[in-house]
């Protein structure tokens, strides 16, 4: 948060006179005062600002240039970087910053797919080729849209690779139908079958999409943090269609140190922790890691660039707002209905209750329609003739 008293522009120095006339503060740490002639002046200096020797102290020189009075951009433009120098990393899950490493840079994709696909050896995918990309929406209501970034190795395999950051309503069964629709849209028409090639879907999640608790309680295997999906057949195991497959990385299940080896959780460390640090780990070695992490610092990007990075940014938000207020709505309209499945519950056991009473059978297929009733004024008039009833058969019987 930006704190700005006194907010004015500034060129000549005798405009400012109270060395208190302007002061920034994020978050209560670094702090950057104007002083009585109108020089910038920091109380705590991060890492990726320098003041080089010999300079005079008006000066402070950035990566994108030198900030000082004689400047005449507004306080705005000069916090915004001072800030961006607290926090040098932008969010890696952020479609902008995602596509900015990913879509431009062919062998961080590279990189990307052959450690969530577990590719070596031969089977290493060393070149790409860009295809273009589809722009979705993410929900009805919701400015943010899914941009995935698509491409093909040299098998003609295609790969789509998305960030999702907010789990909506059918989300698996959009993978799916944008995944087979990648699929059949390869052939134009008069082409034959044997043209088709492979397609893989990735979804890197921000999001548990088989949540450990639940898997824990039905008793079954846990899904892992990066799982892989293709058809299989159930007796013999045989993974014979694999035209059409899936990667999921559930980024929530990663583990809380950061991985020491190469792979697929230091990929998904790096998603879900990059805006944290405030400089490149000492031991991370020269790689696509550590290239993907100079391509998020903040620093690096134009006005333009920030400007949009932020943008996503409220989008995000945006999006985040409208999920939570449907699953909200969602959970209230499942409360109606609870109290009203448990109202009909009462009044199917009611009938059933006064025909026990009274010593009358009730024989399957009656006791069957009972129970599956639910709508209350039909079991009110039930249970009214069952009172009088001779048999469980007049009591179902349609009104004379």
């Amino acid at each position: 948060m930006i704190v700005l008293r006194r907010a004015l522009w500034f060129a000549p120095r005798e405009l400012a006179t109270d060395p208190a006339s302007i002061r920034v503060a994020f978050d209560g740490r670094s702090q950057v005062w104007l002083d009585e002639l109108g020089d910038w002046e920091p109380v705590a200096r991060p890492r990726s600002l320098d003041r080089p020797r010999g300079t005079e102290a008006s000066r402070i020189v950035h990566r994108h240039g030198q900030l000082a009075w004689r400047d005449r951009h507004s306080l705005a433009l000069a916090a915004g970087l001072w800030q961006g120098a607290d926090v040098a990393f932008a969010d890696m899950k952020n479609d902008f910053v995602f596509r900015r490493i990913f879509a431009t840079h062919a062998d961080l994709l590279c990189s990307l797919l052959n450690d969530l696909l577990e590719r070596s050896g031969v089977r290493t995918i060393e070149v790409i080729e860009y295809l273009p990309s589809e722009q979705l929406p993410l929900a009805a209501g919701a400015k943010l849209s899914i941009l995935d970034v698509r491409c093909r190795d040299r098998s003609g395999t295609t790969f789509v690779v998305e960030m999702q950051l907010v789990h909506v309503d059918g989300f698996i069964n959009r993978v799916v139908y944008n995944a087979c629709k990648a699929y059949a849209g390869q052939l134009q028409e008069s082409e034959r079958y044997v043209q088709l090639t492979d397609v893989v879907a990735i979804s890197i999640c921000d999001f548990e999409l088989w949540p450990d608790a639940e898997q824990r309680v039905q008793g079954v295997p846990l899904v892992p943090m990066l799982s892989r999906w293709n058809m299989t057949e159930r007796k013999s195991g045989n993974h014979g269609l694999l035209q059409v497959q899936y990667v999921f990385l559930e980024l929530p299940k990663l583990p809380r140190e950061r991985p020491t080896e190469p792979g697929a959780e230091l990929w998904g460390w790096l998603f879900a922790h990059a805006r944290e640090l405030t400089e490149i780990p000492a031991d991370l070695g020269a790689g696509p890691y550590r290239r993907a992490l100079e391509l998020a610092n903040k620093a690096t990007f134009t006005q333009g660039e920030l400007d949009a990075y932020r943008r996503v940014i409220d989008e995000i938000h945006q999006a985040q707002e409208l999920a939570e207020a449907r699953w909200r709505e969602g959970r209230a309209e499942g409360r109606a209905e609870g109290r009203a499945e448990g109202e009909a519950a009462a009044k199917v056991a009611a009938v059933l209750a006064v025909l026990a009473a009274r010593r009358i059978a009730v024989p399957a297929s009656v006791r069957a329609r009972i129970e599956a009733c639910q709508d209350p004024a039909t079991l009110d008039r039930w249970l009214a003739r069952a009172v009088t009833a001779t048999s469980a058969e007049d009591v179902l019987a349609s009104p004379a």
